[in-house]
């Protein structure tokens, strides 16, 4: 019993320590910043099981969507909630990078990430072609530039109706 009180008081600490809390995003939940972080600063620690490729790719085929690819032979299956890096999103403009050391993989800020930011890196062009291209990528640089497009189009509709009138 004491050895149970003692782990939730430590967990109790680690969450009020961690720079990130778990929150509603646009694309769904996402890890946003508590405090500032300084740029180069570890965030957090991609987790899970460590599972061979050919496992992984039987976990893909069910539809298994927090694999991180290590290198040509691992994959972790970061699919348990306790995985807090699971939530960083992504985006074509990030302030976060992963770092791969060994079989171990990092979320760093690549830039001073202010209180109440989202928190996301890019997950690749595999992920980019495979995955976003399909649903269309719901990051702020890229909702502008569609936003932007728009815009344009409806400007340029307008001018084409003002000299027909």
């Amino acid at each position: 019993m004491w050895l149970h009180g003692r782990e939730s008081s430590n967990m109790a600490d680690m969450a009020r320590n961690r720079a990130f809390r778990i929150g509603r995003s646009r694309t769904g939940l996402g890890l946003f910043a508590t405090a500032p972080i300084r740029k180069r600063a570890f965030i957090v620690e991609y987790k899970g099981r460590k599972l061979t490729t050919e496992q992984a790719n039987k976990l893909e085929a069910r539809g298994n969507r927090y694999l991180f690819e290590i290198n040509s032979r691992w994959t972790i299956d970061g699919t348990s909630r306790k995985n807090f890096g699971r939530y960083a999103n992504h985006s074509c403009r990030p302030n976060a990078e992963v770092h791969t050391i060994g079989h171990k993989v990092i979320i760093r800020a690549i830039k001073n990430i202010r209180t109440g930011a989202e928190i996301t890196y890019n997950y690749g062009r595999d992920y980019l072609t495979n995955v976003i291209t399909r649903r269309g990528c719901k990051c702020d640089k890229c909702r502008k530039k569609r936003a932007d497009g728009r815009a344009k189009a409806r400007a340029k509709s307008r001018r084409a109706h003002d000299s027909d009138a």
